[in-house]
């Protein structure tokens, strides 16, 4: 009877555990698809591969440790502008008094117009025109503006991490959202750190492809935005 009894406890134990082994699978994979879509999301618009040939010129009077003070000022700057608007995301939508779906839309509509300007980089897709570029070649501050503000943060990426706020709907959603920009920053400052020999390796066709394919990903995630946020409305109806 007492034998029966301890082995009915250790199957029970074995099924909790085994319960709470997949429970935990779950959630962690929930956690990782989330990291990874949300770095997937922010990477492709900031776009650091269409900032090489803007930052290099803006940086080809100087030496190579003004361009890496630079660099590291505006990564910085481009980390804390993509964080602060994810944080109030929500303190933003409540002061205006706009709905999470018209969020989800605006933000997608902005997505697309920045993903169709990537998708022809060559005419309209540049954020800083040839003229642009030689006004501020003298300046001799180029961290926030324009390094971090275009360049890397610019309207699209701010849209991105306004509807990534507006579709976070767990405490944990948040830490994980910030380790996805931080990655986005770690990944845009080793890109623009090796932009002289990326430059040379990948030319400016090579450039232009990868600024393509980021555009389409961009267009793609843009148009979901979109779903997201007409499909509860139709459901309304």
């Amino acid at each position: 009877m007492i034998y029966s009894k301890i082995g009915r406890s250790a199957k029970f134990s074995v099924i909790l555990s085994a319960l709470q082994s997949t429970f935990n699978s779950s959630f962690t994979l929930e956690y990782i698809s989330l990291l990874i879509g949300s770095f997937t999301s922010i990477f492709t618009i900031v776009n650091p591969f269409g900032a090489i040939p803007a930052f290099l010129a803006l940086t080809s009077t100087h030496g190579p440790e003004y361009r890496l003070q630079q660099l590291r000022k505006g990564i910085i700057y481009m980390f804390l502008v993509l964080s602060v608007f994810f944080l109030a995301g929500t303190y933003i939508m409540n002061f205006f008094a706009l709905s999470l779906e018209g969020m989800r839309i605006a933000g997608g509509i902005m997505l697309m117009q920045a993903a169709f300007s990537m998708l022809n980089p060559e005419t309209k897709g540049r954020k800083l025109s040839d003229e642009d570029v030689d006004s501020l070649k003298e300046k001799a501050e180029i961290a926030f503006s324009p390094l971090a503000m275009p360049l890397l943060s610019g309207p699209g990426s701010i849209a991105v991490v306004l509807g990534l706020s507006s579709s976070a709907s767990e405490l944990m959603d948040y830490p994980i959202i910030l380790a996805s920009i931080v990655i986005v920053a770690i990944f845009a400052y080793i890109i623009l750190r090796v932009a002289p020999y990326l430059s040379k390796l990948l030319g400016p066709t090579g450039i232009v492809v990868m600024t393509r394919m980021m555009g389409f990903i961009s267009l793609s995630i843009g148009v979901q935005f979109i779903i997201n946020g007409i499909i509860p409305l139709i459901k309304q109806l």
